[in-house]
């Protein structure tokens, strides 16, 4: 009797196979399917919860994931198009080995009604339904449930055309697609490492020569889990996912991968230059909210100051009293940026906001009596304002209730303090300053070197 009915299973499985080569078998093929409904009429449907579909739609895909090297695990990942997508989508199936079924770009049709719709980590999601702390969640659909709502065209399998792409330019209607990145490798850190943790998710890294990242998700459970991540750069193909962190990329087996060119040499991203400087500072007699730092850029380039700080010693102190790390500002060719310790008063003054907002206490928050350095990447001085270990109360470097503004004859940073490089007003007058407290915002100029 058991010999009957596994006789009577072989013949079910195979009886779609064009010829007599069984290296991929196909379940019972269909032809009279047709698709009545987009995928994003199906994602429509969701609102907040996971929900069943109760309309008799069918839609139509391409399968693009495979289980064959045990990096995907009970589920199929598949997209409208086989090539040039435009949305994808996955079901939760309890069945293993279903490449042997559903190979990659087979044609399928998928029954929709009596199917859970659902959202995780920013992925819809359909299957089967299971309950969990009183939620309800898609989980998989059951083995006996599969060949009544998942079925195979007769179409022969088409080579599947990735979408290519650079990380830099993945967005949200590419997810649960199959791509190609391009001029990618792995973090040097982890080189030397497997691709997996045995028994474990375990993230690993790509990075391209402009420091862009994009992580790979690897099974402890493939087949490839333990080989050694390899070195070059390159190529790599996957299943593109999403989730609350980004986007992230799942191979199907170790032949998505092509690093055949060399690794990127170390980018030299930190610069120095001496047409950074400061160009204005404020210290408002009206209003201690509206203080700020003005930088420029003399150059007819945009220079980044990756690495950067402004540093301040209080008073006459002789250690650096704060620092700020500009990493974050670029400055364009011939232009300013402004640093403000309080960026919604700055905005609420000057009517724009700052190219950096700080805390308060920084740099960019000085009274007026204290000492400034613009220092590089590499540690070098590249500006100074003030001498240090020196009170600016009563001395040529006093801007306290007013205002330090560079002359427009000078085109780079100075690492000693020149007082003929800068008309400096305040409310003393003293050691060759002007005794004319300035008021925001109109004697003040944030972003215009005048």
């Amino acid at each position: 009797m058991k010999k009957n009915i596994l006789s009577m299973i072989l013949i079910l499985v195979f009886s779609c196979v064009k010829d007599q080569n069984f290296d991929t078998p196909k379940s019972i093929c269909s032809s009279d399917l047709t698709a009545n409904v987009t995928y994003a009429q199906v994602k429509s449907l969701y609102v907040d919860k996971t929900i069943q579909i109760l309309e008799d739609w069918i839609i139509e895909g391409y399968v693009i994931s495979s289980d064959k090297a045990g990096n995907f695990f009970n589920v199929l990942h598949f997209q409208d198009n086989p090539a040039n997508p435009t949305e994808g989508l996955q079901i939760e199936i309890d069945l293993r080995d279903s490449h042997v079924f559903y190979p990659v770009g087979s044609k399928i049709f998928i029954k929709l009604k009596g199917l859970y719709l659902g959202k995780s980590k920013e992925v819809f999601k359909l299957g089967g339904t299971f309950i969990a702390f009183g939620n309800i969640s898609v989980g998989r659909l059951p083995a006996t449930a599969i060949g009544n709502h998942v079925f195979v065209s007769c179409d022969e399998i088409i080579e599947l055309l990735p979408t290519l792409g650079t990380v830099d330019a993945l967005d949200n209607a590419l997810a649960n697609t199959l791509v190609t990145i391009e001029d990618v490798g792995f973090l040097e850190e982890e080189l030397g490492q497997p691709f997996a943790i045995e028994r474990e998710e375990t993230e690993r890294t790509l990075i391209t020569c402009s420091n862009q990242e994009l992580v790979v998700l690897n099974s402890g459970f493939s087949d490839f889990q333990s080989e050694i991540l390899p070195e070059g750069n390159g190529r790599i193909t996957g299943v593109l996912v999403q989730d609350k962190d980004g986007f992230k990329l799942i191979i199907r087996d170790l032949n998505d991968i092509d690093f055949n060119q060399q690794r990127c040499e170390d980018l030299i991203d930190e610069f120095t230059s001496t047409q950074i400087f400061i160009s204005e500072l404020a210290d408002p007699d009206n209003n201690i909210g509206a203080r700020f730092v003005e930088l420029y850029n003399s150059d007819t380039e945009a220079l980044s100051l990756k690495g950067w700080t402004l540093r301040r010693y209080t008073n006459a102190n002789t250690e650096v009293s704060s620092s700020l790390d500009l990493s974050e500002l670029a400055i364009e060719a011939l232009s300013t940026s402004v640093i403000s310790p309080n960026a919604e008063e700055f905005e609420r003054v000057y009517g724009f906001m700052p190219d950096l907002g700080v805390r308060t206490n920084s740099p960019a928050d000085s009274n007026g009596d204290d000492n400034l350095e613009l220092v590089d990447p590499f540690g070098t001085i590249i500006d100074i304002f003030g001498k240090v270990g020196e009170d600016g109360t009563g001395t040529n470097h006093e801007f306290e209730d007013g205002r330090g503004v560079r002359n427009l004859s000078v085109t780079e940073g100075n690492p000693m303090f020149t007082f003929g490089e800068w008309t400096i007003y305040n409310d003393s007058g003293e050691a060759g300053t002007i005794d004319q407290p300035q008021n925001a915002p109109e004697d003040f100029s944030p972003g215009i070197r005048d």
